[in-house]
């Protein structure tokens, strides 16, 4: 996970990244349509507007897919507030 601005500079890195289990497939699409953009391969961006929303659902998330991913999310969450033309890129193998 990293925060990125509009020329592709990082501006801030997690330490570690999303461990990826099947339970991700499972999750509502109604409930969860920010986390269901997460996908093991492929890249997943998030903007200022998107944000609040994927903190909503990183409050209901379910235990088994927690892990330390979820705090240094919400701190690379409050960095893309904060800031200006940032982006929240979750990116996949």
């Amino acid at each position: 996970m990293a925060v990125r601005g509009d020329s592709g500079e990082v501006v801030a890195r997690a330490e570690g990244g999303v461990k990826w289990t099947a339970a991700f497939a499972d999750l509502d699409p109604a409930g969860f349509p920010m986390l269901r953009a997460l996908t093991p391969y492929g890249d997943a961006v998030f903007n200022q507007r998107q944000v609040p929303l994927l903190l909503t659902e990183l409050d209901r998330l379910p235990a088994v897919l927690g892990g330390d991913w979820v705090g240094q999310a919400r701190q690379l969450c409050q960095v893309v507030e904060r800031g200006t033309h940032l982006y929240l890129w979750f990116i996949g193998d």
